[in-house]
């Protein structure tokens, strides 16, 4: 069982809501809910889930089974992460609610994310926590260290890296572009914030 992350300073946990987050958003939730104020415990399960999406169901449907008897409410901050719907047929079972989209980085930017593919359909998309955990989420995930001739066979169909940038500063621009030539690829930048996120949870949560 995880343990929850408090995010703001009242209330018992009857009175808080639980969420299941996917890892790579889980900071963004914390940080959004403390700042509003909102009641909310997260519950981050690990982000290389989204290099095994067949697993992300069950480890939500586990999760959920865990907290589940603790608070009032529960809720899922994971988009669909490449489940195939399988996701929405636990929660549907479950009678939880989870973010729209079918990635991540539609919660984030669902506007922005549409635009770039439309553009360039070889589009490879990082955020803030990819950019940071690049090495282990995506080199050491993907065997990319041990077998660095597998770039190209993962990586043949992309034709750039764009940052989805949420708080951008001068590290994470040397990370996001260390990690763009790591890939072979051109990086691109695009802020674009929380905002996307913020709606989201706020629709989620009321």
């Amino acid at each position: 069982m995880i343990t929850p992350v408090r995010v703001a300073p009242t209330g018992t946990t009857r009175d808080r809501v639980g969420v299941v987050a996917c890892g790579a958003l889980a900071l963004h939730v914390r940080s959004i809910s403390e700042r509003r104020g909102w009641n909310v415990d997260v519950h981050p399960l690990p982000p290389v889930l989204h290099n095994r999406p067949g697993e992300i169901p069950e480890a939500v449907r586990s999760c959920l089974d865990a907290i589940r008897p603790r608070y009032a409410r529960v809720a899922v901050a994971f988009a669909d992460c490449g489940t195939g719907g399988d996701l929405d047929r636990v929660l549907d079972a479950a009678n939880v609610h989870r973010l729209q989209g079918d990635t991540c980085y539609d919660v984030l930017a669902r506007e922005e994310v549409r635009a770039a593919l439309e553009a360039e359909p070889g589009t490879y998309f990082l955020t803030d926590f990819l950019v940071r955990s690049f090495e282990r989420s995506v080199v050491r995930s993907l065997g990319l260290d041990r077998y660095p001739e597998l770039r190209d066979s993962y990586f043949r169909h992309y034709t750039r890296v764009v940052w989805l940038a949420q708080r951008p500063t001068p590290e994470l621009r040397e990370r996001a572009e260390a990690a763009a030539e790591a890939l072979g690829l051109r990086l691109e930048v695009q802020i674009v914030g929380e905002s996307g996120l913020e709606l989201q949870l706020q629709a989620l949560l009321s």
